[in-house]
């Protein structure tokens, strides 16, 4: 078989002339026709049927250049081509020019044409940009089973522990301390905190009062107040498949120490410092809209989500004790007195399991029978139970060594991580706290001291994609 010759592809009434070794080597059509010894193998022209002038032309130009223009008006006749001939580094090619405005188009065509690679890089692709792809309305007339696998896929990596912060001081645990790093990930095969390849954006640093929430494997921090007292409004958001920070639409309203709440793909930020306004965060519009308003402004209390709908408890009224349970439904946009409690709660880290939620320290306060006045309970790390089936309420475990105030905490895994947020060198014992209180078993398990003294920390469990930068052996984004 000799290859030192021209070809003349020739199709409909046109020709082209293409040397007949680049044919071989980038086709595995020809590389087979060339080899079949058939009597077509021996002639210096090939007659082609039934595909497009601009496919034929563009897979041409990348046999002789092995470049291609790649333009959405034409990527139809360019996989269609590249198929049929078996140019396979065209459809490789293809993997690296996906793009927002094109991934759609590209994953319909690898259906239609059994490319397969094409097809899963398409999904990985709109999997990692989740929530853009949500704004795009060719995402939303896929089936909803391949739009159900790209969120899924979002958590497909390792279920880790991520904290953030202003760190002041990392122990010698922690390589790299001459980097200013403010992401930690807990490695629990080795129960040890390591840096994460990236940090918070310059202008969240010394940010107090946020809300904070995670949404389809994504990290918000919302609004707050700088250390000027000024509130804020700006939203930043972390994509640990892409390990980046972007800035998406901000509060409508400017609100500090308030409750951000992730409820059936949406974020609610509830009440704030004087404010008992609500607003709705949603990912398809990038906007916030104002929902209505909880019955009266709240300071102090405590929310979370729970089977679709959001509890309020505790706190103050500008009157009065708050002792109803509020629960909020978004599909009827409506707020309800639930139930009353027998207790006053206020500075509970609220989060739920089930029809179970779980309250993390703070202050309870039993309200005597018949009287709206209560003792003061002593500082101590409680954790308790509210079902809100049956209205039961349990005190479940105490440590009376721990201080139940200023922490953050997250679920994770089979329990509750509780963390202080803010350790200085002053700090006493009571006051650093890194616990975690297994669900299952009812028990308080010790956990390596946290590895470094700052303020406004947060907890919280992110999935991390399995790839270089996520063990922290790569260091993409300094």
């Amino acid at each position: 078989m000799s290859s030192d010759q021209i070809i003349a592809i020739v199709m409909e009434d046109k020709i082209y002339e293409v040397d007949k070794k680049k044919l071989i080597e980038k086709s595995d059509y020809f590389r087979a026709l060339y080899s079949s010894g058939m009597r077509e193998s021996t002639e210096d022209s090939v007659q082609l049927q039934g595909l497009s002038v601009p496919g034929l032309e563009l897979v041409l130009e990348f046999i002789n250049t092995s470049k291609v223009q790649v333009v959405n008006e034409t990527l139809e006749d360019l996989i269609e081509t590249a198929s049929f001939l078996q140019v396979t580094s065209i459809l490789k090619l293809l993997t690296s020019e996906i793009r927002l405005d094109n991934c759609v188009e590209l994953y319909s065509l690898s259906e239609v044409y059994g490319t397969h690679d094409l097809r899963n890089a398409c999904l990985k692709y709109m999997s990692c940009y989740y929530h853009p792809m949500l704004r795009r309305p060719e995402f939303t007339s896929l089936p909803s089973a391949v739009r159900d696998q790209v969120r899924e896929m979002r958590m497909k990596g390792t279920a880790t522990l991520v904290a953030i912060g202003d760190f002041t001081c990392l122990s010698p645990d922690v390589p790299d301390q001459d980097e200013p790093w403010s992401m930690l990930r807990y490695v629990e095969v080795e129960q040890r905190w390591r840096p994460l390849a990236n940090n918070l954006p310059p202008d969240m640093i010394n940010v107090r009062g946020y809300g904070s929430a995670v949404l389809d494997n994504y990290l918000f921090i919302v609004g707050g107040y700088r250390m000027t007292s000024q509130e804020i409004s700006a939203v930043h958001c972390y994509n640990p498949c892409r390990n980046e920070w972007n800035q998406v639409a901000p509060l409508n309203q400017k609100r500090s120490n308030f409750k951000l709440l992730a409820v059936q793909g949406k974020l609610y930020a509830v009440g704030g410092q004087c404010l008992g306004t609500v607003e709705c965060y949603s990912p398809e519009q990038d906007w916030w809209t104002c929902v209505s308003s909880m019955p009266d402004p709240l300071a102090e209390f405590s929310a979370c989500e729970c089977q679709g709908m959001i509890y309020v408890m505790g706190g103050y009224t500008a009157r009065d004790r708050n002792t109803s349970v509020l629960r909020y439904c978004p599909t009827s946009d409506t707020w309800t007195v639930f139930r009353s409690c027998s207790a006053h709660i206020r500075k509970q880290q609220m989060l739920s399991v089930e029809d179970t939620i779980y309250l993390v320290g703070g202050y309870t306060h039993e309200l005597e029978v018949g009287r709206r006045r209560a003792s003061q309970t002593e500082d101590v790390l409680t954790v308790q139970s509210y079902n809100v089936t049956t209205g039961e309420w349990i005190q479940l475990k105490e440590n009376t060594s721990k201080s139940g105030l200023n922490l953050t905490c997250t679920l994770h895994n089979d329990g509750i991580y509780i963390m202080s947020r803010d350790v200085s060198l002053p700090t006493s014992l009571e006051h650093r706290v890194f616990l975690k209180y297994n669900i299952f078993s009812d028990a308080w398990e010790a956990f390596r001291r946290f590895p470094a003294l700052g303020q406004n920390m947060l907890l919280c469990s992110l999935y991390l994609p399995n790839v270089p930068w996520a063990d922290g052996s790569v260091n993409t984004n300094r």
